[in-house]
């Protein structure tokens, strides 16, 4: 099964997908990739939705990529006495270390950090960014606030700290576990939330010891700030706008969203656009046609995919939101201005043999027409090298590792397949328009341009560029 576009579509599963038939309703209708997300699901579900998507994947004969989410360390307040308060604007609050009930007045909070780190003129965001509150004088035992916002405030509501670095470790002791058993199983990224400093995901990448990818989302004002060292440590990047929009001036998301994108495919980092992309469907069977627009951004801006949450996971139509994403992304990619703007955004090779190889692949297939550019790879850098370049042909990578294609699914424009490492050169032509063939992508008589590393199997070591023509036995 091929896809006729290059963006590739993540969809989270949940009680409205968590079966085998139903996860594999979202692949035929385009899913390349399916995230678990861990604040809602057990360590033993993990295991079963991961046994379903491979045996879904055995079934389809198509390597598909599993991200399990972590959770991340969640910032609540504590309980009133009446289960709930009225803040009212511009009234005094106060945040203590005092384990009582609240009430009107003040609140438990039960993290020392932050008394720590919270400065006088810090916003403290509570329940999604509804209320906000300023800080106005901090000690070791309570913080007072001046009410900017006020509204209704109930047990146990998250909090927000845009102007605040806090000093807690992003993985808390669930998020070990669950990282350890996910990568145990064979998932192939795991990504870390509420990122604040390039620490955070060097401390993930330790305890994943190279079983999966890591992958930053980035939610946190903290993380712009170093977002060059977080995608140097990081294997890919989500663009999380559900609390980047809480903590952030909603007006500056847009930019904020361009500027991380941008910033990925420099690097030549997948990069993946999330939350409330098609929210709507949630409940209904179409989407808004604001929705569309903001799904079709994403495209036109290069990421490499774009995610499903709600829509796929709990909503009443996860199949047709799979389809929708689809369907959008290919009308974008079939227009002209989607070249273009592609092109323009297109980065300069870096000097190494690597790059210079996929920079003269893409510019000789443009030039001369070719059908496909095919890559061998064993790591996936190659893969990720071409697919960086976002040529205007299909790229085929091939690889002998199942873990590689998992992970590839990821990457944009790469249509990953598995074979046998190729013996010599001629196998290794031979092979490539084969395949080529086969997959639909190329026709007797028409060229490909083939990329490996010589030594063959040598990783990371692209250094041949090669034509070749498609013969009428494959």
């Amino acid at each position: 099964m091929r896809r006729n576009r290059s963006v590739k579509i993540v969809a989270t599963l949940g009680p409205a997908s968590s079966e085998r038939e139903q996860i594999e309703r979202l692949f035929v209708a385009g899913a390349d990739v399916f995230r678990i997300n861990m604040s809602h699901t057990p360590q033993r579900s993990l295991e079963a939705l991961h046994a379903a998507i491979r045996e879904v994947e055995a079934r389809q004969g198509r390597p598909i990529g599993i991200l399990a989410d972590l959770q991340g360390p969640k910032l609540r307040i504590g309980t009133f006495a009446g289960k709930e308060a009225r803040l009212a604007a511009g009234a005094t609050f106060i945040f203590d270390t005092d384990p009582a009930p609240g009430d009107a007045n003040r609140v438990h909070l039960p993290h020392p950090e932050i008394f720590a780190a919270a400065q006088p003129g810090d916003s403290l965001l509570l329940n999604d960014g509804r209320l906000r509150v300023e800080a106005v004088e901090v000690s070791p035992q309570r913080i007072v606030t001046r009410v900017i916002f006020g509204g209704t405030l109930s047990d146990r509501k998250g909090l927000n700290l845009p102007d605040t670095v806090v000093p807690i470790p992003a993985l808390t002791e669930k998020d070990r576990s669950d990282l350890d058993c996910a990568a145990n199983l064979g998932v192939d990224w795991i990504a870390l939330s509420f990122v604040q400093r390039p620490e955070d995901v060097a401390e993930a990448r330790k305890l994943v010891r190279g079983r999966a990818g890591v992958m930053a989302k980035i939610e946190k004002p903290s993380a712009l700030q170093t977002l060059g060292e977080i995608l140097e440590l990081s294997d890919a990047i989500m663009v999380a706008r559900g609390d980047l929009g809480v903590e952030l001036p909603l007006e500056t998301v847009p930019a904020r969203q361009k500027q991380i994108t941008r910033a990925a495919r420099r690097a030549g980092r997948p990069v993946v656009v999330a939350t409330q992309m098609l929210e709507s469907m949630i409940v209904e069977p179409v989407p808004t046609r604001a929705e569309v627009s903001d799904v079709a951004t994403a495209v036109y801006e290069g990421a490499d995919a774009i995610m499903l949450s709600a829509e796929s996971a709990t909503g009443k139509w996860p199949d047709k939101a799979v389809a929708t994403m689809d369907r959008i992304a290919q009308s974008v990619e079939k227009d002209a201005l989607y070249r273009s703007i592609i092109t323009a955004q297109r980065n300069e090779p870096e000097a190494t043999s690597a790059d210079a190889i996929s920079a003269a692949a893409r510019q000789i297939s443009d030039t001369l027409k070719l059908a496909a550019i095919v890559c061998f790879t064993g790591s996936g850098s190659t893969g990720l090298r071409m697919s960086r370049e976002r040529p205007d042909v299909p790229i085929i990578a091939l690889t002998p590792i199942p873990a590689t294609g998992r992970r590839l699914a990821l990457a944009w424009g790469l249509h990953c397949v598995l074979t046998e490492d190729a013996k010599d050169l001629n196998d290794m032509v031979e092979r490539a328009c084969r395949i080529a063939r086969s997959e639909g992508f190329a026709e007797p008589g028409q060229r490909v341009i083939i990329t490996a590393g010589l030594p063959l199997g040598t990783p990371g070591a692209t250094n041949m560029l090669r034509i070749a023509y498609v013969g009428s036995d494959g």
